[in-house]
């Protein structure tokens, strides 16, 4: 479980990294739930306490959800359009970090010639892109989603280990347990207790 987590820790930072510099504040929040859930999932394991577990695997399905969303919002499935400031929640203006800073991207920065436009204003042009921003971000999802549903598997697989320990405790001294020392007795021997004390 510690390896997974460190593997879910990573790619969820590395993506945590890259909408922090593309300002999309949605992932960023998503990113930083993510984070303290599977911090929380490997503190229950390690401590044995079932409920966080179960709180990682209801989030683990939630964050699933999630990233076929993101996908779907790049790819622009059924009406999404990566164009829209949905991801920023219409705050700003700024889109994803890969779409000018791609494997191979060339980006040009043109400055407005008509009088009156001020001087900060610039037009990017990106060229040259190994891969579309798109689709670097579909890669991103689709890690997370795979690492999810390994995590998924697994917290139900150590949930239902918990169980069976709880079910098959039993309290030292109890009902059906013996001795190590002595075998069982069919007859327990009673023998009268003598008073402490003078007798008058």
């Amino acid at each position: 479980m510690f390896c997974l987590c460190v593997f879910l820790q990573l790619a969820a930072l590395e993506r945590q990294i890259f909408d922090f510099l593309g300002f999309q504040w949605a992932p960023i929040l998503g990113n930083f739930l993510q984070i303290i859930v599977v911090i929380l999932g490997l503190f229950g394991t390690i401590q044995f306490r079932p409920r966080y577990i179960v709180v990682y695997t209801v989030w683990t399905a939630l964050w699933v959800t999630w990233n076929v969303f993101i996908i779907c919002f790049y790819l622009e499935v059924g009406g999404l359009s990566k164009e829209t400031d949905l991801m920023t929640f219409n705050i700003s203006m700024h889109r994803s970090w890969w779409r000018e800073h791609g494997p191979g991207c060339i980006r040009r920065v043109v400055r407005p010639s008509a009088p009156g436009v001020l001087e900060d204003y610039s037009y990017v042009s990106v060229t040259g892109c190994i891969i579309d921003f798109q689709y670097l971000e579909v890669i991103h999802s689709a890690v997370q989603i795979l690492l999810s549903l390994v995590g998924f598997v697994y917290a139900c697989y150590v949930i239902s280990i918990f169980m069976e320990d709880e079910d098959s405790f039993d309290f030292i001294g109890g009902l059906d347990t013996y001795s190590y020392r002595q075998p069982p007795q069919e007859h327990v021997e009673l023998k009268p207790v003598k008073p402490v004390g003078k007798v008058l």
